[in-house]
């Protein structure tokens, strides 16, 4: 990675950056078979675009092209900051990237280095172009040690997402992911719940009853929720990409997980567990269940979106003998208020990350 330039606002020329070009994509149905196609990440889905545009943020769709095939995708949100910053560019686990070689597998996104420069620099200079202010930050689906070279890229210092978290390799056999976890939750997991009945959840009515789960669960650990309608929002808008599956007792939920998907990954966005879900041990099967219908989708990964010193991560760690960290939040500055940013407002930025 480069340092960042003397001058911030000098254009970005990388090799090769001039011959792709940047298209807007302004079709839903086109644009989440391109994020599939890519291996894209399922908070690069249209939906999750619209989910975030009913706060703060605009979303953008962007193809890159190169001797007239996409070799990249990159939903950028922007929010609009107060003056002098003006606005912030942002990509949640994105870019998805094509490989050089268009035969080469798919896999996730990753792409190999000379595409990956490519297409994040090629999406850097378009936000620069076209938003402006403080930066643009990537927060890719991208292992750690994965290299890429943009010219004025730092490692960022205010991540949204974390990048320590726990990936299911989902090309596994269900007998394989089983023996990987601890003794207590595959003695959960086999058992698949005492009294209670898992399944997934499309009725609204149910998602709110879920809700319900959801708001008990917050008040237990001590944190804060977003309003009924943001989460009906991501029930809607996510459509066939959110997967909430849920375990019922007398016809109430108990305990959830909620998942985005796209075509390679699921990706744990909330769950939640009331005293009678804990004590029928519900949990574990339940998110077990969410697993393997993703893996019948033919899913690649689930990730269970990040670690912390706590007993939700605890739980998360049991369903696993390893840990993932991935390459963690890559900014290009745009300004020399980038700085500034960084120093004066880490509470506006925690703002945003909630």
């Amino acid at each position: 990675m480069a340092d960042v330039p003397a001058d911030p606002s000098a254009p970005l020329t990388p090799a090769r950056a001039t011959d792709a070009h940047v298209e807007q994509v302004t079709d839903p149905v086109a644009w989440d078979a391109l994020v599939d196609s890519l291996g894209g990440h399922p908070l690069q889905r249209w939906g999750w675009g619209q989910v975030k545009a009913t706060g703060s943020w605009q979303a953008h769709r962007l193809q890159v092209v190169l001797d007239g095939r996409t070799v990249g995708a990159a939903q950028v949100l922007v929010r609009q900051l107060p003056f002098p910053f003006r606005a912030l560019s942002y990509v949640p686990r994105g870019p998805a990237v094509a490989p050089t070689d268009p035969e080469a597998p798919v896999g996730h996104g990753v792409g190999d280095e000379a595409m990956r420069s490519l297409v994040c620099t090629a999406v850097a200079q378009w936000a620069r172009r076209h938003v402006g202010g403080v930066g643009i930050s990537f927060e890719p689906d991208w292992p750690a040690g994965t290299t890429v070279s943009v010219p004025g890229l730092v490692a960022g210092q205010q991540p949204i997402l974390l990048a320590s978290t726990l990936i299911l390799d989902l090309t596994r056999t269900p007998d394989e992911l089983i023996a990987s976890m601890g003794r207590t939750t595959r003695s959960d997991v086999r058992k698949g719940g005492r009294d209670v009945e898992i399944r997934r959840v499309r009725d609204e009515d149910e998602v709110r009853a879920v809700l319900d789960v959801y708001r008990d669960t917050a008040a237990h650990a001590g944190f804060a929720l977003h309003t009924d309608e943001y989460y009906l929002a991501v029930h809607r808008e996510l459509g066939d990409a959110s997967l909430l599956v849920a375990a019922f007792r007398d016809g109430r939920p108990c305990s959830f997980v909620w998942n985005a998907v796209s075509g390679s990954t699921a990706f744990e966005l909330y769950g939640g567990v009331d005293d009678t879900g804990r004590k029928a041990r519900a949990n574990a099967p339940v998110k077990w269940h969410a697993a393997q219908l993703a893996q019948q989708a033919g899913v690649l990964r689930y990730d269970m979106n990040g670690l912390l010193n706590d007993g939700i991560s605890d739980f998360k760690r049991s369903f696993a003998e390893h840990e993932d960290e991935l390459v963690g939040t890559l900014d290009v500055p745009f300004s020399p208020l980038y700085g500034l940013w960084l120093r004066a407002l880490p509470a506006a930025k925690r703002i945003i990350r909630r």
